[in-house]
């Protein structure tokens, strides 16, 4: 698949600092993460009792889907009395990756939750980084949010099958764009399931959702793969048209076909997790499940979900092993497609 231009890792921005001590400087090299940490994200410095005090990390900038799902599931926990004192802690870079080798080396201190999902779990192998999801201890995906497939509310493409059949005759004539690495995936996952190899293909990098906007309604880009929640004011605004909604089946409340109700076998969600360090008591790992199982009963929690336009789904346990398993089988074999 043709990148234009090509994706660059992001740098980590300032270290954050934390209840106990600071993270310091991180960089990415030779294709993994190497971490110095000075001090740790850090236990509670009254005990490691979880219900005292919790640091929540967002491994991404401030005002994305990551730190959404942070900053709400702190307002969940501090509304409820389920912890005293609930911090939310930036660490961008890398996909994710930087934040995960972080966390990877707090062995044994529960005060800490890691935000990820499918991105996560994609850099972790589009940067062949040296901490993957085997170094933390996965405990619940929590929602999922879905793609659509969107073109400029002009464009001559009505359906779903308009755009393919045009994909198909030239595929680098029909550039594609989407705001991150799934949204490639995405749109990689689409080709495969019409016929099309994704390395004739012409995907344009896009620094978040409003950037793909962008290029959609200027015209750098033909078609788009994003999230429905950064696309759904565009669509309603009558600005792009909604030609597909990248899901297992229908879902309650939004009016758009599934790719798979028109012919495509797309089905890869953008799903939220959490985890913690690894080496956790049975004990410890119990107790933490058990809170982010009351935090998303919440009425703040659900109350998010609706204006985030998440849909809830709970994984735990043994299949969430499963999952965590089949997903990285299923994004391996997507980027080997992509040459990558």
């Amino acid at each position: 698949m043709t990148m234009h231009p090509e994706e660059t890792r992001r740098r980590a921005k300032s270290p954050a600092r934390t209840l106990i001590g600071r993270l310091i400087g991180s960089v990415v090299a030779a294709s993994a993460v190497t971490i110095a940490v000075v001090g740790s994200v850090g236990s509670a410095a009254n005990g490691q009792d979880i219900s005292a005090s919790m640091t929540i990390i967002a491994p991404a900038a401030a005002g994305g889907g990551w730190d959404g799902v942070a900053r709400e599931l702190q307002q969940a926990q501090k509304a409820n009395g389920l912890v005293n004192n609930v911090q939310v802690v930036n660490m961008p870079g890398a996909g994710g990756t930087i934040a995960l080798g972080n966390v990877s080396v707090l062995n044994g201190q529960p005060n800490n939750l890691l935000v990820g999902g499918t991105g996560l779990l994609a850099a972790t192998i589009q940067f062949d980084s040296a901490a993957t999801l085997a170094d933390v201890t996965p405990l619940a995906v929590v929602v999922e949010e879905y793609d659509v497939i969107v073109v400029p509310a002009d464009s001559p493409y009505e359906t779903l099958d308009d755009l393919v059949t045009a994909w198909k005759e030239d595929p680098k004539a029909l550039p594609w764009t989407g705001g991150g690495s799934f949204d490639q995936l995405v749109v990689t996952d689409l080709a495969l399931a019409a016929g099309i190899d994704p390395l004739d293909t012409t995907y344009i990098s896009s620094d978040g959702g409003g950037e793909a906007i962008q290029a959609l309604l200027n015209g750098t880009a033909g078609a788009a793969a994003g999230g429905y929640p950064d696309n759904i004011d565009q669509i309603e605004a009558g600005r792009l048209r909604a030609l597909a909604l990248v899901a297992q089946e229908p879902i309650s409340g939004i009016d758009i076909p599934t790719a798979a109700e028109q012919g495509f076998d797309v089905s890869l969600t953008n799903w939220r997790m959490l985890a913690a360090p690894a080496e956790l008591s049975d004990s410890d790992v119990d107790a933490l499940r058990q809170l982010i199982l009351e935090s998303v009963e919440t009425p703040e929690w659900q109350d998010a979900i609706s204006r985030y336009h998440w849909t809830e789904r709970i994984i735990v346990d043994d299949e969430l092993t499963t999952f965590l398993d089949d997903e990285e089988t299923r994004i391996r074999a997507l980027y080997k497609e992509m040459g990558l």
